[in-house]
């Protein structure tokens, strides 16, 4: 019987492995986590905390120079704006101002001589007029093209030309006998006055507000530089006590210098600025509101006297309402505007005489107030007889030689310009004083700042070197 065949088992399959899964990657850590770590490792160990301490001193006292210098030096330049350059403009602003009026006067007094017109009237028009030319230049060159006194400025040297146009044409009808002259002159006038004093006064404020501008920059105090000098000096100090703490060394000749430094950079600071800024107060308080006063004095002066003369020219043919104890008045326009300007230029005197902080500069300011008491004398006078007919003797009165109420005026304005020149040089030395005491202290600030950081830093590495 054979045998059955056999049959062999199929080897069993062994089951699947299962995949290995790998962890996740950790997620990229950032330089700023990495320092981090190697910071607060560091801080440690005594080692460490030194270099950390060290870079900290470094750094507060280079942003103490660096703050310093910055502030100081924006006040510095503001300071230098202030002497020469706004200040000097909103004088040229206040000499257009007064140049164009004295034109407008000696215009209207030559006018009034007629054929008699003296050569020095004739002279003092175009010596106005020049003066007026070149500071509009001066002007011209030292603003902004696109800003309000640019605007203003070329608005006057289109005008001045078409000034200039319609007096000459007023003296030649004048001298010819033609009574159209007066009608030129009264248009010139109109013409100076409504458009050409006003442009001028309005380019006058621009370059005060400028001014003040400048001041505002240059005086106040720089809290931010201040308070990183403190902060700086308390970390200095906070540095050396812990080190006396750790090795009973009393000195530390790098931290000591770095607080020598520093302390001299803060004090430097505080009095240079206490003192600049006490100078720029002084020449505000003392000078330029001094010299404001002066400008707007002298300049109602000069149109006071210009529709004095312009009354006779005028004679009686332009008249105002006016209301008196209740009554409505008809008036001759020039001699009511004469009178407001002459009530302007005493309230001007006497603020000016308040002011003055020396027998020097209130002097002239008394002389002026003097002069404008008589001034008012002559031409109540003056009205007196032109109004009962006697125009040739009022004539004399105003633009005669002595006893004239021109005079009286020319009085007045050589004593304001006397005492506007000693205020400008009171501004003048009040301002530099100002401007010396800030003298340095940018670059000065800046050394010390940084000596006194690599003080700190030699400081820390000498106790560093002590664990080497």
């Amino acid at each position: 019987m054979a045998n059955p065949p056999t049959i062999s088992a199929a080897p069993a399959t062994p089951p699947p492995t299962p995949a290995k899964t790998s962890a996740p990657a950790e997620p990229r850590r950032t330089a700023f986590a990495e320092g981090v770590d190697q910071l607060r490792a560091a801080a440690t160990t005594e080692p460490g905390r030194l270099r950390i301490i060290g870079a900290l001193l470094a750094l507060l006292v280079v942003a103490f120079g660096a703050v310093t210098s910055w502030q100081m030096t924006d006040r510095s330049t503001a300071a230098d704006d202030v002497l020469n350059k706004s200040q000097p403009l909103s004088t040229a602003a206040a000499d257009i101002y007064r140049s164009l009026a004295d034109a407008n006067t000696a215009a209207s007094s030559g006018f009034l001589a007629g054929g008699q017109e003296t050569a020095e009237s004739r002279k003092r028009y175009e010596d106005d007029i020049d003066t007026a030319a070149a500071k509009l230049v001066t002007a011209a060159n030292n603003s902004d093209p696109d800003s309000p006194s640019s605007a203003a400025i070329t608005k006057l040297n289109k005008l001045l030309p078409e000034y200039k146009g319609l007096v000459e044409r007023a003296r030649t009808y004048n001298r010819q006998g033609f009574p159209v002259g007066g009608a030129y002159l009264r248009y010139a006038n109109q013409k100076m006055q409504k458009e050409m004093l006003p442009a001028a006064e309005d380019l006058y404020k621009k370059e005060n507000q400028r001014l003040k501008d400048d001041y505002a920059d240059a005086t106040p105090y720089p809290w931010a530089a201040i308070a990183l000098g403190v902060l700086a000096l308390a970390a200095l100090a906070w540095a050396q006590h812990r080190n006396y703490r750790r090795t009973n060394r009393v000195l530390n000749h790098g931290l000591v210098a770095a607080t020598a430094a520093t302390a001299v950079v803060l004090l430097w600071l505080a009095v240079g600025h206490s003192v600049a800024r006490a100078g720029l107060n002084d020449s505000y308080d003392h000078g330029v509101r001094s010299l404001n006063v002066l400008h707007d004095a002298r300049i109602a002066s000069l149109k006071a006297r210009g529709n004095e003369n312009l009354t006779l020219v005028a004679r009686g043919a332009e008249t105002v309402k006016v209301t008196a104890d209740g009554e409505e008045l008809t008036v001759d326009r020039y001699d009511h505007d004469f009178t407001t300007d002459m009530n302007v230029l005493g309230k001007g005197l006497t603020q000016a005489a308040r002011l003055a902080d020396d027998p020097t500069g209130e002097k002239p300011v008394t002389q002026a107030e003097s002069n404008m008491a008589e001034w008012k004398k002559r031409h109540t006078a003056a009205r007196s007889q032109d109004d009962n007919g006697n125009y040739e003797q009022a004539l004399a009165l105003v633009i005669g030689g002595k006893g004239a109420t021109g005079e009286c005026f020319d009085s007045v304005d050589a004593n304001l310009a006397r005492a506007l020149n000693h205020e400008q040089n009171e501004f003048r030395q009040a301002a530099g004083d100002g401007l010396d005491a800030m003298g340095g202290l940018p670059v000065g600030a800046a050394v010390l700042a940084v000596l006194g950081a690599a003080g700190a830093v030699l400081g820390i590495g000498r106790r560093l070197s002590e664990y080497r």
